[in-house]
Order: C-alpha cells, then sequence, then structure tokens
C-alpha cells in the first residue's frame, strides 16, 4: 500500500537529486518500487520541484496508473528495469551536466575507471548505449538489456542512468558517473585510468569480494 509517507519520501529524494545539480527542469525521471507498485515522477514534471500531484502510481507488473497521474514517458525502462532486477529498487535517469557532454562527444570514452570510486561504486564497465529518441520502445529495450547486469549506462546525446538497492545507492552511483564524467572532460581528454590490476586489488581490499 503506497502512503502519503512513501509519496513525500519520494518528493524529497526528487528534490534531492535537483539540489545536487544532477538534473535541472523537466529533464530528467526518477521512480522507486514499493512493493508490487511503483511511483514514478510524471509526465513533464519537474523533478527538482515535484510536486504531490505529479508524482504517478502504477501498477508494476501491468504499468496500469493507479492515481490517474500520467507517467514519464521513460517509465517503460524504468519498469523493465525493476522486473528484471529484483535486487534494483530505484532507478534515476537525468541529463546531468558532465555525463551529458561525454554522451555528446564525437569519439564516447570506452573506460569509465578515473578513480576508485567508480569500478567499485558504478561498476568497472558501462555500457554506451546508441542514440534512441526518447521515450522509445527502441530506447526502452536497450536499458533494460543493459541494466540486466550493469547498475549505470550512458546513452549517447541523451544522459545517464542508475540504478540501486535504494534511493543512498543509485544516487551515489550517479553522482560518481557524474564525477568521472567531470574528470575526463575537465582533462580534455588526458586522463589516466586504473588497470585491471589496480581494480581487482580494489575488490580485494576494499569491497572484499576477494581474499588473499
Amino acid at each position: 500500500m503506497i502512503t502519503n509517507e512513501h509519496i513525500e519520501k519520494f518528493i524529497a529524494e526528487a528534490h534531492r537529486v535537483g539540489d545536487a545539480g544532477l538534473t535541472v527542469c523537466s529533464s530528467g525521471n526518477i521512480s522507486w518500487r514499493v512493493g508490487d507498485k511503483i511511483l514514478v515522477s510524471g509526465t513533464g514534471s519537474w523533478v527538482p520541484s515535484l510536486p504531490k500531484e505529479k508524482v504517478s502510481i502504477c501498477n508494476l507488473e501491468t504499468g496500469e496508473v493507479l492515481n490517474g497521474v500520467k507517467p514519464s514517458m521513460e517509465s517503460v525502462f524504468h519498469m523493465g528495469v525493476l522486473k528484471e532486477r529484483p535486487d534494483v529498487n530505484v532507478v534515476l535517469h537525468f541529463q546531468s551536466p558532465y555525463a551529458t557532454v561525454v554522451a555528446c562527444m564525437k569519439e564516447t570514452p570506452k573506460d569509465f575507471n578515473v578513480t576508485a570510486e567508480v569500478p567499485c561504486h558504478v561498476g568497472e564497465e558501462i555500457p554506451v548505449i546508441p542514440y534512441y529518441r526518447p521515450g522509445s520502445k527502441e530506447l526502452a529495450e536497450a536499458v533494460i538489456a543493459a541494466m540486466k547486469d550493469h547498475n549505470s549506462v550512458l546513452l549517447k546525446k541523451h544522459g545517464q542512468v542508475v540504478c540501486g538497492k535504494d534511493f543512498d545507492q543509485a544516487f551515489e552511483r550517479a553522482m560518481f558517473f557524474e564525477m568521472a564524467c567531470r574528470i575526463i572532460i575537465l582533462t580534455k581528454g588526458e586522463y589516466m585510468t586504473l588497470s585491471k590490476k589496480e581494480i581487482a586489488d580494489l575488490e580485494t581490499y576494499v569491497l572484499g569480494k576477494k581474499t588473499k
């Protein structure tokens, strides 16, 4: 059951990403799984100042709108990712400044591992999805497919999408992804990335995935 407390938290998290400068005006959308329902920012809504009347509540399985508020046109991939990933409850998508600049580069980076935070929190491999019209079936299918095995993706000429078990994890991924893109831009392409050995070392001593 979606309560007023759920809606208030969703709004607070929307304002949080706006306050962080990750999205402006209507250039983004967010979603949150609550049981078998999903809260999604409404179509055309301004996430940084999202009001209660622009929060859409949908049935996750069927996509049926339950409160009369039309969800974002990107809600198809939000729902698709949540269906494919039972470990994920939050999906964030926006045109954050530096990630969007990188998404518009002629030569898109193939390696974003410029600092330890990227492989540890964002993902050692970040898929780059070709440009498809926002809201299109093709874009939704590409995002859903890529995020079956990844937590972050870059959409060419568009922006970033991240997911997480909760708002804090998804927000952290979005911020570190944006940080990596900022480094790539500010170094004018003259940046170094972590080696496979250095990443493996992080997995052993920072993430505790391996033992020696």
